[in-house]
């Protein structure tokens, strides 16, 4: 059989990790400078844990786990014999993989609240599973990094997660991208202005399928789930707000004049807008896009995506929002929470296209010592255990096979120094460095290799 990996999956590289480890990296530092603490959570949940926590479509992307043994017995026949492939399929599975890490965290809020100082503020970096249709910046294996507060209602921390953003691409070098705001207490404002509040739902997962398939594609899907054609014809000017971020504000609070809870996420959302502006978050644009809807059920209040730069061809970067409710679904009510997560792997792919990774991310080997056979050997390796500890990335070579051979792996591998220790110069107490690119030589006194190595790796 020929080997190959699923779909949506990926190998990576030494480099690619070391790429990754970068990213990781600046996201990490980024994220304990703001007072966020690591929590890491199983790769797999109780599958009731999951389910129903993301809407109709989202469930449908979550990888379960098939039960095995004794536990196959469960498995719903008669749903089968009714063609009801949900509840049978959900019959085989007491477990899946996480979807998400929201709503992992936020069953790690209630099981650990007796341990947690509140507000609680957590990242997480690990990976997560999607059943959707793998393309170009979409995976069905990736990461997420989240950062989450929970504990506290204060709009000021929907202000710090917006900060993290900008810091984040200030850092990695990524200009041009733009942070899109709204509220779904405006969503919900729209939806009892146009006499669907009892439809918000299916008004915000069509709504948030705008950029995939068009205005026209949002009336098909609006019309088939009931909606008045008097109702879509009253949203179409929102989708073609224009205008700063203040003014399309102003514009939907005379839409929404008669919404005290569309009012109301105007306010938060006008609130957020202001201090991240007095604030000068200048490495990132900001918008106010009443077409964001996030279409996961737990957002409440505001949320946040952000679209990367104009001329790179991807998906949206990162997302999140506040989320209320989130925890009384394990049984703790009165706990809000806001988060955002950063698309890990798409991000990856922007620095990629733009050509922003520095030069010195690398894991590669820097010096490779020849082995020249018994007589020089402990000796080579005591050079290899010095290298070392002054911070080289240093190999000897393992067998004492022909110095061509040596050499043509130093060159194979992109290795840019070679230390070569013979016996005629051990027995001088020099050892010879060769730098490949040039196939410069320098014979130096075995006491002043370190200085010299670091020398010519700077």
């Amino acid at each position: 059989m020929k080997p190959s990996i699923p779909k949506g999956t990926r190998d990576f590289s030494s480099q690619e990790v070391a790429k990754r480890n970068y990213l990781k990296g600046v996201l990490q530092a980024a994220f304990e400078s703001a007072g966020f603490l690591p929590i890491e959570t199983p790769s797999f949940e109780k599958s009731a844990t999951l389910l129903g926590k993301y809407g109709e479509e989202g469930d449908r992307l979550i990888f379960k786990i098939l039960s095995n043994g004794e536990k196959l017995k469960k498995a719903d026949l008669t749903a089968l014999s009714e063609n009801r492939l949900g509840a049978f399929s959900n019959s085989l599975s007491e477990k899946a993989l996480r979807y998400d890490l929201t709503v992992p965290f936020a069953r790690y809020v209630v099981q650990h609240q007796n341990e947690l100082v509140f507000p609680f503020k957590r990242y997480q970096i690990q990976p997560v599973w999607r059943a959707d249709r793998p393309q170009h910046g979409r995976f069905q294996e990736f990461f997420q990094c989240d950062a989450d507060v929970v504990g506290s209602t204060s709009l000021w921390q929907e202000v710090e997660l917006c900060q993290l953003y900008a810091k984040v691409f200030s850092q990695l070098g990524i200009q041009g991208a733009t942070l899109k705001m709204n509220n779904r207490k405006v969503l919900a404002g729209i939806a009892e202005v146009i006499g669907a509040q009892d439809q918000l739902i299916d008004f915000t997962v069509a709504l948030d399928k705008l950029d995939k398939i068009g205005f026209d594609g949002v009336v098909n899907e609006l019309e088939a789930k009931g909606f008045s054609e008097q109702a879509i014809e009253k949203i179409q000017p929102l989708i073609e707000l224009s205008g700063s971020a203040e003014e399309r504000i102003d514009q939907l609070k005379n839409f929404l004049i008669n919404s005290s809870t569309g009012l109301e996420g105007l306010e938060e959302l006008s609130f957020v807008l202001e201090q991240l502006k007095a604030l000068d978050v200048a490495a990132i644009e900001l918008s106010v896009d009443v077409t964001l809807a996030r279409g996961l059920n737990y957002y409440t209040g505001c949320i946040f995506e952000v679209a990367p730069p104009k001329d790179v061809k991807m998906g949206s970067i990162g997302g999140g929002g506040r989320y209320d409710d989130l925890t009384a679904g394990f049984g703790m009510k009165n706990m809000s929470g806001v988060g955002i997560s950063f698309g890990f792997d798409r991000i990856y792919l922007v620095l990629e296209e733009l050509g922003l990774f520095p030069a010195s991310v690398q894991n590669q080997t820097q010096v490779l010592c020849l082995n020249f056979g018994e007589a020089t050997a402990l000796a080579t390796n005591k050079l290899v255990v010095q290298l070392r500890e002054q911070g080289c990335r240093v190999e000897f070579y393992p067998e004492a096979a022909k110095m061509k051979k040596q050499l043509s792996y130093a060159n194979q591998k992109d290795i840019p120094l070679v230390v070569l220790l013979g016996e005629e110069e051990f027995s001088r107490g020099e050892v010879v460095i060769k730098q490949m690119k040039t196939g410069e030589q320098q014979t130096v006194a075995l006491a002043a290799l370190s200085a010299k190595v670091s020398q010519l790796l700077a």
